[in-house]
């Protein structure tokens, strides 16, 4: 409260009032909320609607398209008007990154399905836009854009929780969870929560989450990623967490605490919960169906038989939906060489190897035990999920790792 004296008359009489006052607002901390709101945009973005999916809000499809497209250009409008006048530092993760998305351009010049590959073409161009637009909050001390990517990771695994309580029967769909506010396959689900429970183990093992905070989002996520029964995410998560704890072992008490903590469960839940693992795992499947790889291997034999030119082989045929003859294609090496040959296999490959290197020669600390997380769940994941030679949701988290080891004097954005 302001309080505001006024003296009237000639006797000297006072009056006093109270004003409240404004609460005013820093322009870094403007500044910041802005760089947030355009990462939040950034994972909108990349989290594609499925009209096809099971969904309890009244959503058209073309609306929820509508809205998870425009988001970039929205990401895009925010990150221009919070780096004015613009400026961008070097990195050579983004120039891989368009590099990328100028070759994906010249393959879907000659694409069978000429509109659609163009589109997803300009759209990773606009995505690497935005994240060079981006670069000079790459990193800050005080990890914005990881906790900002941790933020949004919770809000989308709380709708999900929110589906499942009032659908339950139409977010249980084939036996595994899905998204039914927004759309999301279980496959995504997994992803998402997988990312959330591993950023919240790296950042506690680091010292930069409290103890309450990490055990609710862990004791949320696990059941969650349990229920989706995505094998992939939670191998990724078990072999992330384990490189990530490992780069902090000698320097943190906690870290050699919790492993001592996870072997002792681990061994007990190997010896009491080994049939309930072995059905887990297994999914309903016989031998032969994981042996195929639930299909995939059949997919990936189709493409690697396909007749192409030398230019098809070097430059592929362009970005699609990643599917092949109407099935998924579900490898993100396999994808990437068909949409974009051997020069885009050979520069996702020099993105992740730029950020793993990079990561390798960190100091010990938070940033390279969170980047070495990002990195290591990527490549296991890359292959039997897609994503990393397009805008998705696997190379905003190997950006998010790539903004993590960024190599510059000063780690604060701009004022």
């Amino acid at each position: 409260m302001t309080t505001i004296t006024t003296r009237l008359g000639t006797h000297g009489t006072t009056r006093v009032r109270h004003r409240p006052t404004r609460r005013v607002v820093a322009p870094e901390v403007r500044r910041r909320h802005r760089v947030q709101l355009a990462w939040a945009l950034l994972v909108l973005n990349v989290m594609t609607f499925f009209p096809g999916a099971p969904h309890i809000l009244p959503i058209p499809g073309s609306v929820g398209k509508l809205l998870a497209q425009g988001a970039l250009v929205g990401a895009l409008m925010v990150a221009l008007s919070v780096n004015r006048p613009v400026r961008i530092r070097p990195s050579v993760f983004v120039f891989l990154v368009m590099l990328l998305a100028a070759e994906a351009l010249l393959a879907s010049i000659r694409a069978e399905f000429l509109l659609g590959a163009l589109f997803r073409a300009g759209r990773l161009c606009g995505f690497a836009l935005v994240l060079w637009l981006l670069t000079p909050w790459w990193p800050r001390r005080d990890l914005l854009l990881v906790r900002t990517h941790l933020m949004v990771l919770w809000a989308i695994v709380a709708s999900v929780v929110v589906g499942l309580l009032v659908a339950p029967g139409l977010a249980m769909t084939e036996n595994r969870l899905a998204g039914v506010l927004w759309p999301i396959p279980p496959t995504q689900v997994g992803h998402y929560t997988a990312g959330a429970a591993g950023l919240t183990i790296v950042l506690w093992m680091s010292g930069h989450l409290r103890r309450w905070i990490a055990l609710t989002s862990v004791l949320v996520c696990f059941p969650v990623l349990l229920l989706t029964h995505t094998r992939t995410a939670l191998l990724a998560l078990v072999v992330g967490v384990l490189v990530a704890g490992l780069s902090l072992f000698t320097g943190r008490s906690r870290v050699r605490k919790a492993f001592t903590i996870g072997i002792v469960v681990f061994s007990v839940g190997a010896l009491t919960l080994s049939s309930v693992v072995t059905t887990w795992l297994a999914r309903g499947q016989d031998a032969q169906e994981l042996g195929a790889l639930t299909g995939r291997k059949l997919v990936w034999d189709a493409i690697l038989a396909q007749p192409r030119s030398t230019f098809e082989t070097l430059f592929g045929f362009g970005l699609s939906n990643k599917s092949f003859n109407g099935l998924p294609i579900d490898s993100n090496w396999l994808g990437t060489y068909y949409d974009v040959g051997l020069v885009g296999v050979a520069i996702t490959i020099m993105l992740v190897l730029f950020v793993l290197i990079a990561a390798w020669f960190r100091p010990q600390g938070p940033h390279r035990a969170l980047a070495l997380f990002l990195v290591t769940y990527c490549v296991i994941a890359s292959f039997t999920e897609s994503g990393l030679s397009e805008a998705s949701s696997y190379l905003l988290d190997l950006t998010l790792a790539a903004s993590l080891v960024y190599n510059t004097s000063t780690r604060e954005g701009p004022r």
